[in-house]
């Protein structure tokens, strides 16, 4: 069985923080993630989490308005990306989380694609042995560019191949079904394929970023080919809820939502 976790930055988010907790443990999940950590108060979040006996699965390394995508592959970032990186992998390690998005940046036009490419390595690089002794993942994450245009990475080639070249057991690709889907699809041979180096999952079906079920993956067979890899990391739900759609998690059955890490 997947080990699922919710996105509460994006199901439940008209609620405060402890309803969204109090609603994601009463429909049975163990685990949970959200986006950025500004969002919520952490100590509060701390002591919530604990109260409902939940797993923080991941949270996502701040970006800022200058660079809304992440500051990985900037190259007048560099500061920002480290002190960002470091700080939250201590955030990480004091609320039990073992795995973090890693944002991947956008497109910088004075750059060639291997120059970025160089550069996230070579920082990734640069933070992975904090990663490793606090026991922390690091997980870069591919976005599409329908909804993002000027993200950088984009497609999991790109991704596997940074995996592949920073060479730390505790950075990993973040694989999300639903940017995959619209980029490149063909989800199943590439997770088969490359399990290994995929560090954590997401999910949401296309078009329109709902709950599965409701657009062109067909959930089942791809939930089954991931398990049948032996994978044991998370799958996070987050996605919209479709318009009037009651319960977000009803296409689900409750018997395969309990969590373990």
């Amino acid at each position: 069985m997947l080990n699922y976790a919710v996105n509460i930055s994006i199901i439940h988010a008209d609620k405060p923080l402890r309803e969204r907790l109090r609603l994601v443990a009463e429909a049975g999940f163990g685990g949970f993630e959200f986006w950025y950590p500004y969002q919520f108060d952490m100590a509060e979040l701390a002591r919530l989490k604990d109260e409902f006996g939940l797993t923080l699965a991941l949270f996502d390394l701040e970006p800022d308005k200058d660079y809304p995508y992440g500051h990985i592959a900037s190259p007048d970032a560099e500061a920002t990306f480290l002190e960002n990186a470091r700080t939250s992998i201590v955030l990480a390690g004091r609320l039990g989380c073992r795995r973090l998005n890693v944002l991947c940046g956008q497109q910088e036009p004075a750059l060639t694609h291997e120059q970025q490419m160089d550069l996230i390595i070579r920082r990734l690089r640069q933070v992975a042995g904090m990663a490793e002794s606090e026991g922390v993942t690091l997980c870069a994450e591919g976005i599409n560019r329908v909804d993002r245009p000027r993200v950088f990475l984009s497609y999991s080639r790109d991704g596997f191949d940074i995996v592949d070249a920073v060479g730390s057991p505790n950075v990993k690709y973040q694989y999300d079904l639903y940017h995959m889907q619209i980029m490149e699809g063909d989800l199943i041979r590439t997770i088969r394929a490359n399990i290994a180096k995929i560090g954590h999952l997401q999910v949401a079906d296309p078009p329109g970023r709902h709950e599965p079920g409701t657009g062109e993956i067909n959930v089942a067979n791809v939930f089954a080919a991931i398990e049948a890899t032996g994978y044991n990391g998370w799958m996070s739900l987050e996605y919209d809820p479709s318009p009037g759609c009651a319960d977000p998690f009803a296409w689900l059955p409750r018997s395969e939502r309990g969590s373990r890490d």
